[in-house]
């Protein structure tokens, strides 16, 4: 029952900082909103423009992601939490939760290189 402990606090710990991450990255997006609106602010040309709707799509899409990602990470905390403490442990809450650990890479990496593209934009144009 101690091992059993010990392992729910890990998976715990993992979806903690997982949703910290998500939080600071829909603040950071929030901010390349900002940055992205005083651009549009200054009525650029219509290839800027365009670059900005698509930017703009993109982070509507990331919010969309993060929301995903969030509620997944609710409902594995309840699972978790909800976890027999007597059930010998099989393995079976690790890889139910490679499902999401594998959706966080894939999320980090497209998150970063978005990132790497806005960085871009805004030093072109701001």
């Amino acid at each position: 029952m101690h091992t059993k402990l010990l392992y729910l606090s890990d998976l715990k710990f993992n979806l903690d900082v997982w949703k910290r991450e998500l939080k600071f990255h829909k603040n950071e997006i929030h901010e390349f909103e900002e940055k992205l609106e005083d651009i549009a602010a200054r009525t650029p040309g219509k290839d800027v423009m365009a670059a900005l709707e698509g930017y703009q799509n993109k982070i509507i899409r990331e919010r969309e992601v993060i929301g995903q990602l969030l509620q997944k990470i609710r409902k594995k905390r309840r699972i978790i939490e909800s976890t027999d403490m007597n059930e010998e442990i099989d393995g079976r809450l690790r890889v139910e939760q490679h499902p999401l650990r594998d959706d966080m890479k894939i999320y980090i990496k497209l998150h970063y290189e978005l990132k790497e593209e806005l960085m871009d934009f805004l030093l072109r144009y701001l």
